[in-house]
């Protein structure tokens, strides 16, 4: 396994037993980083350890729900507490729910992407910068989505509003933190790599179809791309990146 950017440095990846987080801690993980890859479903994330480990690096499992505070405090104590230190922190954990306008939102689906995704950022970056600010500071990037500060379609109210609402808390928590030596930025993926982006019985290849007309780059960004985007903003080169959010979507919201 090749190490460089992030030997010796701890990263804790929220929702990586599968998906966009599994790509996102396999990746810091050929990078020398050790990872502490977190979620709600165990044998998930013994899954990316085996396949981080298999690979020649270093991880551990952290079972914790983001939708709720103590959770993640813990998984923070726990990533310190197996690892020493915590350098670097990605919140990717996510929910999708569609297919309703706003006078019809389900309230169960709009509390749903509330807890997750906005509430659940917010849990894990407190819980992240309590204790980045006390040990010499670091970085975090938040996952977001092209779809809600950049661009939006009918019929997917709530995820929208969920996904601008964390590009704008994003921007928000970076400027108050910047002085404590915290960088925090976002990446907002478009269709990607990731079952999330199937529609309802899609396969792959019929998404591939799709992505060929929906997409200025005719196709669908990869688990690869999105991975490197945040790499790179987490990353020392990246070191003026303040509040960035970072669309990698092929040119959809361009």
């Amino acid at each position: 396994m090749s190490s460089s950017r992030f030997t010796g440095r701890t990263v804790l990846v929220t929702g990586a037993g599968g998906g966009l987080g599994r790509s996102i801690a396999l990746a810091f993980a050929a990078e020398g980083a050790q990872v502490a890859v977190s979620g709600r479903r165990a044998a998930a994330l013994d899954e990316t350890v085996a396949l981080i480990e298999a690979a020649g690096g270093t991880a551990r499992a952290v079972t914790a729900d983001v939708s709720v505070a103590e959770d993640m405090r813990r998984a923070v104590r726990e990533t310190v507490a197996a690892f020493g230190s915590l350098d670097v922190a990605v919140n990717n954990a996510g929910v999708f729910r569609g297919g309703h306008s706003a006078a019809d939102f389900p309230l169960d689906d709009w509390q749903a992407l509330l807890d997750v995704n906005v509430s659940g950022v917010l849990h894990s970056l407190q819980a992240e910068i309590a204790h980045m600010r006390a040990h010499g500071g670091g970085a975090i990037v938040n996952i977001s989505s092209n779809l809600g500060a950049h661009t939006r379609r009918p019929g997917l109210f709530g995820y929208q509003v969920s996904k601008a609402a964390v590009s704008a808390l994003t921007r928000a928590a970076a400027l108050d933190h910047v002085g404590d030596g915290i960088r925090i930025n976002a990446v907002s993926p478009g269709a990607a790599e990731s079952a999330m982006s199937l529609r309802p019985g899609e396969t792959e290849a019929e998404r591939a179809v799709r992505m060929k007309e929906q997409s200025p780059l005719g196709r669908i960004t990869s688990a690869r791309e999105v991975a490197a985007a945040v790499l790179y903003l987490a990353s020392d080169e990246a070191g003026s990146a303040v509040g960035t959010d970072l669309v990698i979507d092929g040119g959809v919201s361009a």
